[in-house]
């Protein structure tokens, strides 16, 4: 069934990231998958060029924290470690999903999103974008 599922996960939002592990346990144990944990960072050049710190310390330091909460995740799931991984990368989530998606040759993609609101409806949300642009099937977890 499926060998490569990479899984989006926002940090900020811990009852996403739940709601879609659940699913792609599931899924990875009855296909015996690879899975892939993904987290996008903000490109830190956008806006900490008007503080004093450089941008390098900031940027290492969110990826530590980001490190640490997908480690997290990954020791509290119940599959194999050796059949799970995860990436971190600076820039927007939607090209970098798509782009990650390609690279690790993911034949799934889950997302986890919330019912849609106002907000969303206007500016569009980085689970919309992801199921329009991508090019393998991605299950939208809510």
């Amino acid at each position: 069934m499926y060998q490569m599922i990479l899984v989006p996960v926002d940090l900020e939002e811990p009852q996403l990231t739940d709601k879609a592990i659940k699913h792609v346990e599931y899924l990875a144990k009855a296909s015996g998958a690879k899975v892939h944990l993904f987290h996008a960072l903000p490109d830190a050049s956008a806006f900490v060029t008007a503080y004093s710190f450089g941008i390098k310390e900031f940027e290492n330091q969110a990826e530590v924290n980001a490190i640490d909460k997908l480690k997290n995740i990954i020791a509290e799931m119940e599959l194999p470690l050796e059949r799970l991984s995860y990436t971190i990368s600076f820039g927007s989530p939607r090209d970098e999903v798509l782009q990650l998606a390609d690279d690790i040759g993911a034949d799934l993609i889950v997302v986890g999103s919330r019912r849609p609101s106002v907000k969303t409806y206007l500016l569009g949300s980085n689970a919309a974008a992801i199921v329009r642009h991508a090019k393998t099937s991605v299950m939208v977890v809510r």
